[in-house]
């Protein structure tokens, strides 16, 4: 290794561990903190100044004149409020004495899709929905909990946002700190237990007869009637089927950890290793789906979230997350019908729930009205056990003995229960998409290893990589949407400064074993193997130049000068988002929109105008000077090109005359990674092997030409062997050189630039 480049690692080793080393400033933010960038008005109309902090959780007055309007809270003190991001959401919320919300302000989040392409205006105007709504019925169990506004392609994040806000108000008003609201729970009723005695199993018709199982049945008729009562005539027409007689769904709901019902829907085995993982007092429900509406929508896919169901019981509300939740293939019970979906769902013990109490089910109905965007309507199945699962509960204890009792931390977040981790349902839902995934990480690794042979047949490589690329656009990109980008760089060094969790960056299969291939393709050939075959934003550009090369769009070919003095910019961009990072990571997110990845790839330019022009202005060069952005403009690219230095083969092979006197490859090179002395930059390179087959081309390589030529002028002065031969084979016409000179002449070569 050069000494200079040893120096220049050493620093960089240096610096890396001096921040592995810094003691994280990721802090959570504080209830100050966050007041500090909220202004009292924008939570209370009229209202000059916060008052002195109160209690724990802490509550700040909001105070105008000397008067209080009401209270300031963080939502994050009072409940968990984790996103998709897998980071806190942070709202600070203003709720006056009466328990109603009068202002809301998000002062940190780090939602991607929020940060990438769903304005977060739109997100807040769906939750300003929430404002004005009277939460101390909910508290008080006489309303249900309200539901914000579905925002197209942010489902997850905004109801974890309106969940959070919710939650953390009744909880709230439940302590009795509001001092126009007393203290306590939602009335209780006359408690029931179950009945041990009742175990015997039940045949299909007789639970749905007696109302162990209840059920929900809508046709596409029905709910289209629904969403156009409900002022929604677009969802209305945007109908699952054309036969309103259709079924809609069938939907089921029983509580499996009741034993019987448990034992007759599941079976023995299943309901005893369910009975084993739930501790005392928890509760257990099935449901069950059939027709063309899915309960389990693609939320839980994505976020980690059932977004189509929640679980209701005296004004609270529970989303189940993947972590909840079992796939079941078959219903046990005698004569019980194949259904499409079963889920098993465990409720968690932070979710006060008790199975022998009512409670619904809502089902979440969504249809789409204009471009993304969709309308929202909740259906309910409620649910009562049957008589014959219950006895009679104790008497409650009396006054004296609940004095006793320790009395409840309100309002203090609970810990996560156990379950299966979310990385793991995460890979086990995305098994095909890992293994095609994991199929074109092979071919290529193959194309590469074999790229002495493919580069020999420069028509053949030419449809191979195009192939490729379209995959690679297609699949990995529009549908898929696995585009790697900067921010998940800095993601990763935060990540390291915070507290580094695999959990985290696990979640995401596809792009972790994608990020997995990148690091390893480091170590062998640099940053070549993303840059020219696996990110999709690189195979739009180059393919969209081919177009444009076949329409005969002139190409323009920068001066050498010029174009070296263009190369450093990615690497300032992306110095510059790095630093922006150790700041505010949310800032350098905001910033890294230089990207226009997220535009052309993940949201497929269904976007603002703003952000659709800038993705088409990166495009527009690339149709005249290949690859523009990628030379020029790509942090991602200046980021891979720094750890691609360490690259431990050098594959790419060079004739002494490259460079001097010949400048066939430079001057072919797609993104004129050559420099004019013959030697290859690494650090643009992104291993097309144009240069390879150019190599080998015994038509357009000068050093093949030559060699071409010695080999047939040697063929013909040697006479050729008289026919029958000592070997008996008959004698051939001509020497292969002849026959391979005729077979490759041609007047015009075809131009394989790019293969």
């Amino acid at each position: 290794m050069p000494m200079p480049f040893r120096l220049l690692a050493s620093c960089w080793l240096a610096v890396f561990l001096a921040l592995c080393g810094m003691v994280s400033a990721a802090q959570a933010l504080t209830l100050d903190e966050a007041l500090a960038k909220t202004p009292p008005a924008q939570l209370f109309e009229g209202a000059e100044r916060y008052g002195a902090p109160q209690g724990s959780p802490a509550i700040v007055p909001v105070l105008k004149g000397g008067e209080t309007l009401g209270y300031a809270y963080l939502n994050s003190d009072f409940t968990p409020s984790t996103g998709y991001s897998g980071k806190p959401i942070r709202i600070v919320v203003g709720i006056d004495r009466k328990g109603v919300i009068r202002g809301i302000h998000m002062v940190e989040h780090h939602e991607p899709i929020v940060l990438i392409g769903i304005p977060e205006a739109k997100v807040l105007t769906a939750l300003n929905g929430l404002i004005g709504t009277d939460l101390g019925r909910v508290a008080a169990g006489e309303a249900k909990p309200p539901q914000a506004e579905i925002v197209s392609s942010a489902t997850v994040t905004v109801l974890v946002m309106g969940d959070s806000i919710v939650r953390s108000a009744v909880r709230l008003i439940r302590s009795g700190r509001l001092d126009g609201i007393a203290a306590g729970p939602a009335p209780a009723e006359t408690r029931r237990e179950l009945d041990p005695a009742v175990t015997g199993t039940e045949d299909w018709q007789t639970l749905l007869g007696d109302g162990s199982v209840r059920s929900l049945v809508m046709s596409v008729g029905e709910v289209s009637q629904a969403f156009a009562d409900a002022g929604q005539p677009l969802a209305a027409q945007h109908a699952e089927t054309g036969n309103p007689e259709d079924a809609f769904i069938t939907l089921y709901l029983a509580p499996v950890s009741v034993p019987a019902i448990g034992r007759s829907l599941l079976g023995d085995a299943a309901y005893d290793r369910l009975a084993a993982k739930l501790q005392p007092g928890q509760a257990a429900v099935l449901v069950a789906g059939d027709g063309a509406y899915s309960f389990k929508g693609s939320g839980y896919v994505r976020g980690g979230i059932f977004d189509r169901i929640e679980l209701m019981q005296d004004g609270q509300g529970l989303r189940f997350k993947d972590r909840d939740h079992t796939r079941i293939a078959a219903l046990a019970a005698r004569d019980a019908p194949r259904l499409r979906e079963i889920a098993l769902f465990v409720v968690p013990q932070d979710f006060s729930f008790q199975v022998t109490r009512p409670f619904e089910l809502q089902l979440l109905v969504q249809r789409a009205t204009q471009g993304r965007d969709k309308a929202t309507l909740p259906f309910d199945l409620a649910y009562q056990i049957p008589e014959r699962y219950l006895l009679p509960a104790a008497p409650p204890p009396s006054p004296a003995a609940r004095a006793t009792e320790a009395p409840a931390q309100v309002g203090k977040p609970t810990a996560e229960d156990d379950g299966p981790a979310l990385w793991k349902t995460m890979w086990q839902m995305n098994r095909a998409s890992i293994a095609i995934l994991g199929t074109a990480l092979a071919l290529l690794t193959a194309i590469f290893f074999f790229q002495d042979v493919l580069t020999k047949y420069p028509r053949t490589f030419l449809w191979v990589r195009r192939t490729y690329l379209a995959f690679t656009l297609v699949w990995l990109g529009w549908l898929v949407h696995a585009q790697l980008s900067v921010v998940n760089v800095l993601t990763f060094v935060n990540a390291l400064l915070a507290g580094f969790s695999w959990e985290y960056f696990l979640s995401a299969p596809l792009v972790f074993i994608l990020w997995s291939a990148v690091a390893a393709g480091l170590l062998f050939w640099g940053r070549g193997p993303f840059c020219g075959w696996l990110c999709p934003f690189g195979a739009l550009q180059e393919l969209s130049n081919t177009i444009a090369r076949k329409l005969r769009v002139p190409q323009i070919d920068l001066p050498w000068g010029l174009h070296e003095r263009l190369w450093p910019i990615k690497y300032m961009i992306f110095l510059g988002l790095f630093g922006l990072s150790l700041y505010s990571l949310s800032d350098a997110e905001i910033y890294a929109e230089v990207e226009p990845f997220k535009t052309a790839i993940i949201l497929n330019f269904m976007r603002e105008w703003g952000f659709v022009l800038f993705a088409f202005a990166c495009l527009l060069p690339g149709l005249f000077i290949e690859r523009f952005y990628c030379r020029y403009l790509c942090p991602l690219g200046a980021a891979l090109a720094i750890p691609g230095r360490m690259r431990m083969f050098e594959w790419l092979k060079r004739w002494p005359e490259c460079g001097s006197p010949c400048q066939r490859c430079a001057n072919d090179c797609p993104v004129k990674a050559i420099h004019p002395e013959g030697q290859i930059n690494v650090n643009e390179c992104i291993y097309c092997m144009n240069c390879q087959v150019l190599y080998h081309d015994d038509t357009r390589c000068p050093h093949m030409i030559t060699q071409k030529a010695r080999r047939e002028k040697i063929a013909r002065s040697t006479p050729p062997k008289p026919a029958g031969t000592a070997t008996g084979k008959p004698g051939r016409e001509q020497p292969p050189a002849f026959r391979a000179q005729r077979a490759a002449a041609t007047d015009n070569p075809p131009d394989l630039k790019g293969a």
